[in-house]
């Protein structure tokens, strides 16, 4: 603005308040069955082709997809965003959710 010879009187104050993200695990995920093992989890076909995860700590959201894609929301640091995904990802190994070709 300064250049456009606007008079700017401080600099701007920018907080990042949420990191999308997309993620692709490599496999395919069983929606109906993570529906039913994921605690705070959402599924509803006929809606939304995703299901809708919360987690808690840290405080994002997760769209999974059968596909194995992933949309995290919510993060307010690329480490949040990182935990979450580690941390969704090795709930998903544990419980045998994800199919690898």
């Amino acid at each position: 603005m300064r250049k456009g010879g606007i008079a700017v009187k401080k600099d701007a104050i920018v907080t990042i308040q949420n990191i999308v993200a997309s993620i692709n695990l490599g496999g395919k995920i069983h929606l109906e069955k993570a529906a039913r093992t994921l605690p705070r989890s959402m599924y509803e076909p006929e809606q939304f082709p995703g299901l809708i995860h919360r987690m808690l700590d840290p405080k994002t959201v997760i769209l999974l997809f059968a596909s194995g894609k992933l949309v995290c929301t919510g993060g307010k640091t690329e480490k949040d965003v990182y935990r979450s995904v580690n941390n969704l990802h090795s709930m998903l190994e544990e419980k045998k959710l994800m199919l690898y070709d």
